[in-house]
C-alpha cells in the first residue's frame, strides 16, 4: 500500500456502508468520548432501497424500531424528535398507526445524516488491510473519492454493507431490461407498463408489493399478470405478539448458544418469521382481486403456488418460463414480456476485504464465524485486539433478528459497549415473557 495517510489521524472505528444499522451506530456513538468514528458510503446520499420505494408501502416494524430508541429513547436522533422538528408530531398522533411510510423512514434517516459530520458520502472503499503505524498494528482503509485515492487508519472496522439481490444461477444470463430483481422495480417500471404479459416470481414481501402495485395499475395498461412461487402458498408472515418475541435480545442469546446444526434447522423451520407477506398486503391484494371480479369481469390474473420456475429461455422479444408444479408433479411453460424476480437477498462479501481473507475464520459452509458481540473470529493473531464488527451478516450465528430494524439499536449498544470498554447503554437480559431455553426451577422436597 502507498505511504500517504490522510492526516495521520487514527480513528477508533471506521464504518463501511451507511445503511440504517451503521447510521444508528453513528447516532448512538456521537456523544461517547471513547469512540472517534468515521463512516464511508459510496452512494451520494442516504437512499434506502430506492427501487422498492413504492407509494404507500410501510415499514414492517413499528416506528420505535428507529435508529436509536430501543437503546436510548432520549436520544435526539429518535423518530419522535424528527417528527417534532418537522412539525408533524400532532399529525402522527392523530394518525394512530405504529407503522410509518417507508418514504418517511427514508426521509428521517436523511434528516439524521444531515446532522452527523462523520458520515461521508460518495466515498468508495477499495481496500482494507493491516498497516503498522507508530508501533501499532492498525487497519488501513483505502478510499476513492472524486477520482482521488485517500488512506485512513482505524483500530477497528464496522461492516454495515448489508445484503445484495440474490438471483439464482439459472436466471443470471437473462438479466436485463425485461428480466430483473424486485430491487430494480421502480427503475424499470416503464417496461412493465408497456408489456403485454408480466410474470412475478417469489412469495416474499417484495414480490407481493410489486404484484400489488402492478395489480393496482392494471386498468390503465391492461397487461396480463401472473405470479408464481415454489412456496406452499401465499402465506402471511408470523406476526403474533409471542411470535414477535423471537426478535428480541433474549432469543438472540438463546440462539447463539446452540450448535450450528440446530441453528440451521431452526432457520429453515422459522421461515415465516421473516420470509412471509404482511397480512395487510395480502388483504389489499385480495380486495383488489375482488373488485376486479365484480360484474363477471375476468382480467388475466393468475396466482400459482407450489411451483418452481426452473429456467427462463429467450424467444424473440419474449421469454419462456419453464416450471414444475412440485405437488402434482406437472411441468408447464408460460411466456412473458417482463419477468420480475422476487428471489430475496444474500449476504454481501465485499472485494475490499480480500487482503484479510486468509485471516478470517469461516465455518464448514464458508460462512463467517462471529462472536456473541458481533466480532469476526480470526484464524491467526494478526487481528487480535483490532476487530471487525458485523452488522446484518450474522443470521446464521445470531438468528432471525439479524436483519430486523428492531434489533439494530440493541446490536449497536452491544458493539458500543465493547468498543468503549464500559456499559454505555444498558443491555438487559430479560425482555420477553416466554423462556426459550429450560428455566431452571428450584428443587422442592
Amino acid at each position: 500500500m502507498a505511504d500517504t495517510i490522510r492526516n495521520a489521524e487514527v480513528y477508533d472505528v471506521i464504518g463501511i456502508g451507511i445503511g440504517p444499522f451503521n447510521l444508528g451506530f453513528a447516532a448512538l456513538s456521537e456523544e461517547v468520548p471513547e469512540i472517534n468514528a468515521l463512516f464511508f458510503e459510496k452512494k451520494q446520499q442516504f437512499d434506502w432501497h430506492p427501487g422498492m420505494m413504492i407509494e404507500g408501502t410501510t415499514l414492517q416494524v413499528p416506528f420505535l424500531a428507529d435508529l436509536v430508541s430501543m437503546a436510548d429513547v432520549t436520544n435526539r436522533y429518535s423518530f419522535l424528535n424528527y417528527l417534532q422538528h418537522q412539525n408533524r408530531l400532532y399529525r402522527f398522533y392523530f394518525r394512530e398507526d405504529f407503522h410509518i411510510p417507508r418514504k418517511e423512514y427514508n426521509h428521517y434517516c436523511q434528516w439524521v445524516t444531515g446532522q452527523l459530520s462523520n458520515c461521508k458520502f460518495g466515498m468508495n472503499v477499495k481496500e482494507v488491510g493491516f498497516r503498522d503505524w507508530e508501533g501499532e498494528r492498525l487497519y488501513e482503509v483505502i478510499v476513492e473519492y472524486d477520482h482521488k485515492i485517500e488512506h485512513y487508519l482505524a483500530r477497528h472496522i464496522l461492516m454495515g454493507i448489508g445484503t445484495v439481490p440474490a438471483v439464482p444461477d439459472q436466471f443470471q444470463e437473462a438479466l436485463g431490461d425485461t428480466v430483473f430483481h424486485t430491487a430494480d422495480y421502480l427503475n424499470k417500471k416503464e417496461k412493465c407498463e408497456d408489456a403485454g404479459k408480466i410474470a412475478v416470481i417469489g412469495s416474499g414481501q417484495s414480490a407481493a408489493e410489486v404484484f400489488l402495485d402492478l395489480l393496482e395499475d392494471l386498468p390503465d395498461h391492461e397487461y396480463s399478470l401472473h405470479w408464481y412461487t415454489r412456496s406452499k402458498g401465499f402465506f402471511p408472515m408470523e406476526y403474533s405478539k409471542l411470535g414477535l418475541e423471537h426478535f428480541s435480545p433474549d432469543y438472540t442469546s438463546f440462539f447463539y448458544q446452540l450448535p450450528q446444526e440446530k441453528k440451521d434447522q431452526l432457520l429453515v423451520d422459522q421461515d415465516l418469521l421473516y420470509k412471509g407477506i404482511s397480512a395487510d398486503t395480502i388483504s389489499d391484494i385480495y380486495e383488489r382481486l375482488y373488485q376486479y371480479s365484480i360484474g363477471g369481469d375476468n382480467p388475466d390474473i393468475h396466482m400459482q403456488a407450489m411451483s418452481a420456475i426452473d429456467y427462463i429461455q429467450s424467444r424473440g422479444d419474449k421469454w419462456d418460463l419453464h416450471g414444475f408444479q412440485q405437488v402434482s408433479e406437472e411441468a408447464f411453460t408460460i411466456d412473458a414480456d417482463v419477468v420480475i424476480l422476487g428471489t430475496g437477498y444474500k449476504l454481501n462479501t465485499p472485494d475490499f476485504l480480500l487482503p484479510l481473507d486468509d485471516f478470517i475464520s469461516r465455518d464448514e459452509q464458508g460462512r463467517l464465524n462471529i462472536t456473541d458481540d458481533y466480532r469476526l473470529v480470526w484464524n491467526e493473531s494478526q487481528g487480535q485486539g483490532h476487530h471487525i464488527y458485523i452488522q446484518n451478516g450474522e443470521i446464521h450465528t445470531h438468528g432471525v433478528g439479524a436483519p430486523d430494524l428492531g434489533l439494530g439499536a440493541h446490536r449497536n449498544a452491544v458493539i458500543i459497549n465493547s468498543l468503549a470498554g464500559r456499559e454505555v447503554y444498558p443491555v438487559r437480559s430479560v425482555n420477553v415473557y416466554q423462556s426459550f431455553g429450560v428455566q431452571k426451577q428450584p428443587v422442592t422436597n
